[in-house]
């Protein structure tokens, strides 16, 4: 189960926008000032670090340095969701948010509610305790317009919480590195990013992310990533009168921690990262990609990646990833 949330919108009065109909919201108006809570299950990234240009796998970009920031170890299960909180406040030129949410018992494992449509039981398939092991996130996103042109920068600050090991304790061990988890106590990892879009001319825009956190224990839910950056262009199809074609094109770095990196040097694994060696480098990557019209609702895609160190190992690749996308709403 994806998604199940209860959302109430509190409005303050004054002007009021058009909201539109899509996956998550329901068409009509409502007041530029308001308050928005939302609780049940979610993908933090429905609501944080949002972007225009790159955000959405199944329109947009493919890989992930360019879906979500990759620096940020966001909550989820293994699939993307998690059960939260999450309170915006709106007004005309800013939003400020804060979400709260619960986090796997186990690295990179299913949450407790994954259990109720999935058979047979797994049991690692839990929910840390409550109390003891969350992610926080708090962002402010400051819209803008440049000579006519639409721009948006976010900041974005997050905290989480999970029983887990530390990186260097495990390459400390004796027999380095230990089971990583034979040390686990309940730690901190806390981190920051910066999204920003813009629109330079009609139908092209820019974006780009920056990502940091402080890469001491093992990461939890989404990448071992620790610094990150990207940067692209996004170009609708107008001016070949194929307005609804997008053509994009991006490239980002990955980089992790030197406790991490000694980590994974001594043999260690994360969750995607690790074969028993490491040739540190920093992974690149280059992603281009076309999605045209077929029909109304039917979108096909065709991607293409370049990736230069993958899982930051100099030993590996590059690698050319190709994709072909179909995607259709009804």
């Amino acid at each position: 189960m994806a998604r199940l949330f209860i959302r109430q919108t509190i409005g303050f009065g004054g002007e009021q926008e058009d909201v539109p109909d899509d996956e998550l919201t329901l068409a009509g108006k409502q007041d530029i000032s308001r308050l928005t809570l939302t609780l049940g299950r979610m993908s933090a990234g429905d609501i944080f670090d949002r972007n225009a240009y790159a955000n959405d796998p199944r329109a947009q970009f493919m890989n992930w340095a360019f879906v979500n920031n990759e620096a940020w170890d966001y909550p989820a299960d293994s699939l993307g969701y998690t059960t939260g909180l999450t309170v915006e406040l709106n007004q005309p030129k800013w939003t400020l948010r804060y979400g709260f949410f619960q986090v796997p018992r186990y690295q990179n494992s299913l949450t407790a509610e994954d259990q109720i449509l999935k058979w047979p039981y797994v049991s690692s398939a839990q929910d840390g305790p409550v109390l003891l092991a969350w992610g926080m996130v708090t962002e402010i996103e400051r819209r803008y317009s440049a000579n006519d042109h639409p721009g948006t920068i976010r900041l974005l600050a997050y905290l989480n919480r999970a029983d887990r090991g530390s990186y260097q304790e495990a390459v400390d061990s004796p027999t380095r590195p230990a089971d990583i988890s034979a040390a686990n106590k309940y730690r901190v990892t806390y981190g920051f990013g910066l999204n920003l879009e813009q629109e330079i001319v009609k139908s092209v825009g820019v974006f780009s992310r920056l990502g940091w956190n402080n890469g001491q224990s093992e990461a939890w839910m989404f990448s071992d990533v620790d610094y990150a950056a990207s940067l692209g262009l996004s170009i609708k199809g107008e001016s070949w009168h194929r307005p609804e074609d997008t053509i994009g094109l991006g490239g980002a770095f990955s980089g992790i921690s030197k406790a991490e990196q000694e980590f994974f040097e001594a043999g260690g694994l994360g969750i995607l990262a690790g074969d028993g060696h490491l040739n540190y480098g920093w992974e690149k990557l280059l992603e281009t990609y076309y999605n045209f019209q077929i029909w109304k609702s039917i979108h096909a895609t065709v991607d293409y990646q370049f990736i230069s160190n993958p899982a930051f190992n100099r030993d590996r690749g590059p690698v050319s990833v190709f994709g072909l996308r179909l995607h259709w709403e009804f």
